[in-house]
């Protein structure tokens, strides 16, 4: 302190030296600022030595984890900086539930959930705002956690930093295990869809899906365990096909009539595996071979590819033939015009994808191995062999209209039986779907999540006999391969509460099905022969007026070789009248002048200016014939060709016209 005094002390006196102030200054302004350095640089160090900070992306699974866990500790909804809002539903479709949420506590659980008619009521969730740093206790650890949100070139995106004081990382590795078993365990009853993001080359997640039992997948026999089979195989098979240096890659085609199943069965088979779907849209406009090898090399290893409509997903075609379009060929001339049809939407949509980029996408040497590939057809006759053959496409699965037996599997489906008392102890624990015919059902049904909505009262459950002579009946009405699975799907659906009217009236149904099918039949040949018929007139139209304007062409080009002609006429006719005076001037000094030069003078330019008159009009209205006729002769070679000769006539009269006007002062000059 007394150096400090000793130091300040000349600065308060008045007789001190201005200079050394100013050195004193300076000492004691570079202590100051190097304390400071020394102190900033001291926490620093001690920051980098105790503290260990996590960043987390929302681009990631961690960061869905760790958002999940957060909205579950109590600290989190104690925040003194918080946002209010009702949307709570996180970016997987997780209900962000924290326990600072506004409830209503007069109402139950089960009515508050679900308003009178049917709609779920809004909730009123507490989230920490964006940009403040929270502080929560994690296991003997003052955990530091702020959300940030950063921007980039497609848009904004959220980030969370965690720091803790501690030696080695071993809290936060605990924490996020501990997160990601939370989150699995809340999220193992939805299957999540990705969807192609043809503008940036990336995944964008676009909702999660209740997963759907495999019982609720009726086909044939057998095809539905086939295919579950083949795909646990395939998924445990890794270290087989690298030992025999085989591309660890799977594809199935699914192809038939269209609303058999083929969706349904990729989406029950995605829950049943525990895997996400990633979509891909192929005729989507910005999609090309670059963004499509870009986005098959970033799909993750263990997922369902799916690639929908494969049939209709080109604008080009998908075959190798430069016409195709990839719909049924009616005529000759609706091809010509289908083509130029899509060479327009071609240049429109801004698609330049093409069946080479396509097949170097899905077994390319930059294409991702262990994912499930899954395309779908109606038309299988219109793929390209290159696209179905082994090693794209391993299984092929045939899916055609329903047959009884899929219609009384289905009718089980949507009218479980009430099982009695003995066999539901017997049978709780091995089946607890009552409408389970495989064996994987069980599985299956055991990891869909329960309903929190009550169920119906007025939905009657009747006992397992008369279900299963029902579903008989309701079988027996329906035709063999004739109505597709989702026409009877729809139908139990506007039947669902009522199984025993659904069975008496499904005959008349199967009826006004088939007058409904012969109905847009009808006018589907009816508005294809009315499309015909307008595409023959317009082609017609089309012809009379390109043969209107190509008469219109030639009548233009006619009268043109007209005008030429008689404009080149003309010209030849002045250059003899400017001449013809040259040369009489030229004559007179030589001869003598008499005393009726004058009068013949006067009497050659009257007779001169005549003729010129007469062969003018003579050499136009001559010349008009000639060209007409040397037209005629040109478009009509075979005619006799006696029209050319008052052609050659009319320039020779002209040329012996002038020529006498010319040869006229020498002739009457030595008879003078």
């Amino acid at each position: 302190m007394q150096a400090i005094k000793n130091l300040l002390s000349p600065l308060a006196s008045g007789n001190s030296n201005p200079i050394q102030d100013t050195l004193k200054l300076v000492v004691i302004g570079g202590t100051v600022e190097t304390a400071r350095r020394a102190s900033v640089s001291a926490w620093n160090g001690f920051i980098d030595s105790f503290f260990l900070t996590a960043h987390f992306s929302q681009e990631d699974y961690p960061y869905d984890w760790l958002m999940h866990w957060l909205s579950k500790q109590p600290a989190w909804g104690r925040s003194r900086d918080f946002d209010i809002t009702t949307r709570s539903v996180s970016r997987h479709g997780l209900m962000q539930k924290t326990t600072g949420d506004l409830e209503d506590e007069n109402e139950e659980e089960e009515s508050s959930e679900f308003s009178q008619g049917g709609g779920r009521r809004r909730k009123v969730a507490i989230v920490p705002s964006m940009d403040t740093t929270h502080t929560i206790y994690y296991r003997g650890h003052w955990l530091r956690i702020t959300r940030t949100k950063r921007f980039q070139d497609y848009g904004s995106y959220a980030e969370l930093k965690i720091s803790v004081v501690a030696r080695n990382n071993d809290i936060l590795k605990r924490l996020v295990l501990e997160a990601k078993r939370e989150y699995e365990k809340d999220a193992e009853h939805r299957v999540h869809i990705y969807m192609a993001d043809t503008t940036y080359g990336c995944w964008r997640w676009n909702g999660a899906r209740q997963k759907r039992p495999m019982s609720s997948i009726v086909l044939e026999p057998g095809v539905k365990d086939m295919v579950l089979a083949d795909c646990k195989d395939f998924l445990c098979s890794e270290d087989w096909y690298a030992e025999r240096g085989i591309p660890f890659r799977r594809g199935y085609l699914l192809h038939g009539v269209p609303g058999s199943g083929k969706t349904s069965l990729i989406h029950s088979l995605a829950g049943e595996l525990g895997l996400d779907i990633y979509v891909v849209s192929l005729s989507s406009k910005g999609m090309s071979d670059n963004k499509l090898t870009t986005l098959m090399g970033n799909v993750p290893s263990r997922c369902i590819l799916l690639l929908e409509d494969l049939d209709a997903a080109f604008t080009r075609g998908i075959s190798r033939d430069e016409n195709s379009t990839g719909a049924p060929l009616s005529s000759t001339s609706s091809s010509t015009s289908s083509t130029s049809k899509s060479k327009e939407k071609e240049d429109s949509d801004g698609s330049t994808l093409s069946l080479s980029g396509l097949l170097n996408s899905l077994d390319g040497v930059a294409a991702a191995e262990g994912r499930l590939l899954f395309a779908t057809t109606n038309h299988i006759e219109r793929l390209d062999p290159a696209l179905s053959r082994p090693g794209r496409m391993d299984v092929w699965v045939n899916f055609k209209h329903a047959t009884k037996w899929q219609a009384e599997g289905i009718f089980k489906c949507f009218f479980p039986a009430r099982p009695s008392s003995a066999a539901a102890a017997t049978t709780a624990s091995a089946t607890p779907d009552a409408g389970a015919k495989h064996p994987a059902d069980a599985t299956s049904s055991a990891n869909i999540a329960v309903s929190k909505r009550k169920r119906a009262a007025h939905i009657p459950l009747l006992p397992e006999e008369e279900i299963s002579d029902l579903a008989k009946r309701f079988a027996d009405a329906i035709p063999e391969n004739e109505l597709s699975v989702a026409a009877l799907q729809g139908y139990l659906l506007r039947n669902k509460t009522r199984p025993r009217e659904c069975v008496e009236e499904v005959a008349a149904w199967v009826v006004t099905e088939r007058e409904t099918r012969e109905k847009l039949k009808k006018e589907k040949e009816e508005r294809e022969a009315k499309e015909k018929k307008e595409a023959e007139e317009k082609e017609e139209a089309d012809a009379k007026e390109k043969e209107e304007k190509a008469a219109k062409e030639k009548a233009e080009k006619k009268e043109a070789r007209v005008k030429g002609k008689r404009s080149a006429l003309r010209e030849a006719a002045k250059a003899p009248a400017t001449l013809a005076p040259t040369e009489s001037d030229a004559s007179t000094p030589a001869e003598d002048a008499s005393a009726a030069e004058p009068s013949s003078t006067a009497s050659e330019g009257t007779l001169s200016s005549e003729s010129e008159n007469t062969s003018g009009a003579d050499a136009d209205t001559e010349e008009s014939v000639t060209s007409e006729e040397e037209a005629d002769k040109a478009d009509k070679p075979t005619e006799p060709s006696s029209s050319p000769e008052p052609a050659a006539d009319a320039p020779a009269a002209g040329k012996e016209k002038w020529v006498a006007v010319k040869a006229q002062p020498p002739v009457d000059t030595p008879s003078g």
